[in-house]
């Protein structure tokens, strides 16, 4: 599976013809002609990645890229406003979340990379995407694509391009899942829904951190995603920025003012992480990815190689998801116990 080395474009502007309505007057028409219910909540608008969105009713055709945010739309209970989701494969278990039976009830598109094709032949009114989570310049699939399409586009905000070239992040990971829950509560009018997750949210991490060591005490966390010749990894604006400081330790890529990025063995070495946390995706394995990290020279005298601190989160748990949380308690009680 390709990794969501991701980045945004400012959002683009849809046209009055949609019920995504951005820079139009509030009198507007959905796709099939019937004028949107003035129902008091409508028309709403957002700002998202920097750029206002106008919605004159709720999106009733969605297609989502990839499978945290998939899974976002599921937890605000949106499965009715959903025509499908992209993702190469399910990941981790589903049967502890709550919001497991939207995979049953939304149809899996494809296990491919979306593409305009698909978002065409789902009837989408809006995709649910991010850059590299689905948004791919190169590959010419991109907000701007969609909307010569008259589709909308909402831009996961953990892939907004912060103005310095293609880098990402323009605030914390979690805040980030925070403003998308928000956002998404507006527009689909599950404002309660939303407040209520952020709240039971926030409660949650605030007793992991009541629990975390703290000062010296933090041990030094490195998230390795994969790459032999240079590891990928976590920058501050990525997902496992905030789970490992909110958990009790200490990012050692916390400076990389960037998302998911690529750094040198020597750089880790120097940083002689105390934990590291494999993410879980893809052909190699995570018993794969731990052998080769064991076996591989340069890291021989890591305190966590020669300690055997090695622990293994799953990809929808480090991207941004509502199992960022779960995430969150689960290596907090690592570093609880072997930190």
């Amino acid at each position: 599976m390709r990794h969501p080395l991701r980045s945004v474009l400012p959002a683009v502007s849809a046209l009055c013809a949609l019920s995504l309505v951005t820079g139009c007057g509030a009198e507007v028409e959905r796709r099939d002609g019937k004028a949107a219910e003035a129902d008091g909540h409508y028309p709403v608008t957002i700002t998202n990645c920097g750029e206002e969105q106008t919605f004159a009713s709720a999106p009733e055709r969605v297609v989502t890229n990839d499978v945290g945010i998939t899974e976002i739309m599921f937890s605000l209970g949106l499965t009715e406003h959903m025509a499908g989701y992209v993702m190469p494969d399910r990941h981790g278990e589903t049967a502890d979340v709550p919001w497991a039976d939207g995979y049953e009830k939304t149809e899996w598109l494809s296990k491919g990379y979306i593409t305009k094709e698909i978002a065409v032949e789902a009837k989408a009114d809006l995709v649910f995407a991010g850059w590299n989570y689905g948004f791919n310049e190169a590959e010419g699939f991109t907000p701007a694509t969609l909307e010569k399409l008259d589709i909308g586009s909402y831009l996961l905000t953990e892939s907004c391009r912060n103005g310095e070239g293609k880098a990402r992040g323009v605030m914390s990971p979690l805040d980030a899942l925070y403003t998308d829950l928000r956002n998404l509560g507006r527009v689909f009018d599950v404002e309660d829904r939303a407040e209520k997750m952020i709240s039971d949210f926030r409660r949650r991490i605030e007793a992991v951190q009541e629990k975390a060591p703290e000062g010296e005490d933090r041990p030094r966390v490195f998230l390795y995603d994969a790459g032999q010749d240079k590891p990928l990894t976590s920058g501050r604006f990525a997902g496992p920025h905030d789970i490992i400081t909110k958990a009790g330790g200490d990012h050692v890529m916390k400076d990389l003012e960037d998302s998911w990025v690529t750094v040198g063995w020597e750089t880790v070495v120097e940083h002689d992480p105390e934990i590291i946390v494999i993410n879980d995706y893809g052909d190699v394995t995570a018993e794969q990815k731990e052998k080769f990290l064991k076996s591989f020279a340069p890291l021989k005298n890591v305190s966590a190689i020669r300690n055997d601190r090695i622990v293994v989160l799953d990809y929808v748990d480090l991207v941004e998801s509502p199992r960022n949380v779960a995430a969150v308690e689960t290596l907090g009680e690592y570093i609880r116990e072997h930190g």
